[in-house]
């Protein structure tokens, strides 16, 4: 039992509790996710399975797409309308100062990270700060937005798609694009439509996964988006035994297929950028 789930995460529900659901269902403990979903969102949750689990890092680093819908006027102690309210006004946009706005957010910047979030400082979580209404410097971190499209647009209301990195709360994005705007308002809804090369288009939902009425996404096939290599018996043995190889690849990252089976990912080696050492290990 080996392979890629994409799940169609429901709302109001964790994605620890999809993961425990699908340990359940499977019988397996050997199941990850690979990127926190909000309770208040839905959309694609990648679960890894089996040795699958492998890939959560590769995974989990992908960019992502999203569809956001904003209400204005509200600011919630958790950038979400699932929150405590601080502050509630009137607030009026144009739509050319938000279309421009949204533009502007384009590129990379610092991001605060939300204090109910799960980032740990000094070993603890950000949200138990949050609970015991103790103070806290709130990290920021660099991301990136690699585009962003106003869908919809009214007097209270508006709803954009986005693409972002890695690492990228959009609660917070919300927050920034609002300061900007001079105005204030909190996520109403939130839905993951793509990470990576997965779409909500290939998600199962939970009945299905219960129901037996899904297919594993091979590992080799999960990863289609990086090189692929196929080697000869020498090549076989030198990557059994994890030894470092010269990078001829000149990638990054490279796939080795063996008899058309995935047997190892190798990065770039940090001491020799000329060479490439074992990432992940399949044999």
């Amino acid at each position: 039992m080996n392979g890629i789930l994409i799940i169609n995460k429901p709302k109001n529900i964790t994605s620890r509790d999809v993961v425990n659901r699908v340990c359940n269902i499977l019988n397996t403990k050997k199941v990850g996710h690979t990127g926190t979903l909000d309770p208040i969102a839905a959309g694609v949750l990648v679960l890894c399975v089996g040795n699958a689990t492998k890939l959560v890092d590769l995974i989990t680093s992908s960019d992502k797409e999203y569809i956001a819908s904003v209400k204005l006027g509200v600011l919630t102690d958790t950038l979400d309308i699932t929150g405590n309210i601080l502050e509630k006004r009137k607030c009026s946009v144009l739509k050319d100062d938000l279309v421009n706005v949204l533009n502007s957010f384009i590129g990379e910047y610092y991001q605060e990270v939300p204090i109910y979030s799960a980032v740990k400082i000094n070993g603890k979580k950000l949200y138990e700060y949050a609970r015991e209404n103790k103070d806290v410097i709130l990290p920021k971190r660099k991301v990136t937005i690699k585009s962003i499209e106003l869908l919809d647009f009214n007097k209270d209301e508006y709803k954009f798609k986005v693409v972002v990195s890695k690492g990228t709360y959009i609660r917070s994005l919300i927050k920034d694009i609002n300061n900007k705007l001079g105005i204030i308002g909190s996520m109403s809804d939130l839905i993951r439509t793509r990470q990576g090369t997965f779409k909500l288009s290939e998600a199962y939902n939970i009945n299905d996964i219960e129901n037996n009425n899904f297919e594993f996404i091979k590992v080799k096939d999960a990863i289609k988006d990086i090189k692929k290599v196929d080697i000869d018996d020498s090549l076989y043995n030198r990557i059994k035994h994890g030894q470092i190889l010269e990078n001829i690849y000149k990638d990054d990252i490279v796939v080795f297929m063996y008899n058309n089976e995935l047997i190892a990912i190798y990065k770039k080696y940090d001491k020799d950028e000329s060479k490439i050492k074992p990432y992940k290990m399949f044999i």
